[in-house]
């Protein structure tokens, strides 16, 4: 069996901060939230929005949570959704893993209808076996941990040939609770000292050092 990777998409292929954030911004001004400093805007990339949502605005009710991700969805499917750029070199590091022989994969927070719409547009599909995503109709599939699971269940790879590469906390937590190992990106949207404190592997600062240290995590020579 092919040994696999499992990327996380924003942040780690791609830099989608103003599609999302503008949806974002626009979701607290349609229902009237407070309004948070651009740094609390930015850690909403990666975590799911139910889980930003009840941290930054506690006192919302279930009901309130349900209809400010609905609010937002419709924003983001509409403008948001292709306002990205993949990240440079991050093709030419697929290229290299793919070639060496990994099996490639994205596990990814974004429901999975939407992450197969934005890796068609932008043409990616060649790089990936599997592109594993939230299910918005099953509230099991929703967080990081149980979406890798998922992932690795129906690819039939093996948690210990297997890593989670991935900019926030949640990609470390879900590949450490999924007994996989860990590659830490800090060109994202989360920083070293948030990799490191959830316990990442190891830690590369650009694309083109994923390669390298997929390779030495499989404990091989480069």
């Amino acid at each position: 069996m092919n040994n696999q990777v499992f990327f996380d998409f924003d942040g780690t292929i791609a830099n989608s901060e103003h599609g999302i954030i503008h949806s974002v911004k626009k979701m607290v001004d349609e229902l009237q939230l407070p309004h948070l400093t651009d740094e609390q805007y930015r850690l909403f990339i990666g975590p799911t929005l139910a889980d930003s949502l009840t941290k930054f605005f506690p006192s919302l009710s279930e009901k309130q949570v349900s209809d400010s991700i609905a609010k937002y969805r419709e924003e983001y499917e509409s403008h948001g959704l292709f306002d990205l750029e993949i990240y440079p070199g991050i093709e030419s590091a697929l290229t290299t893993l793919k070639t060496a022989g990994y099996q490639l994969n994205i596990a990814s927070a974004k429901p999975e209808p939407i992450l197969r719409q934005i890796i068609d547009k932008f043409q990616l599909n060649d790089y990936f076996s599997g592109i594993y995503g939230a299910a918005i109709e099953d509230p099991v599939r929703i967080k990081k941990v149980d979406i890798l699971a998922y992932g690795i269940e129906t690819s039939g790879a093996l948690p210990t040939c297997s890593v989670m590469v991935g900019d926030r906390y949640t990609d470390m937590i879900g590949g450490r609770k999924n007994q996989v190992k860990t590659l830490g990106v800090t060109y994202g949207f989360g920083d070293t000292a948030e990799l490191k404190a959830s316990n990442a592997t190891a830690l590369v600062t650009s694309p083109e050092e994923i390669p390298a240290g997929v390779e030495k995590l499989f404990g091989k020579l480069v």
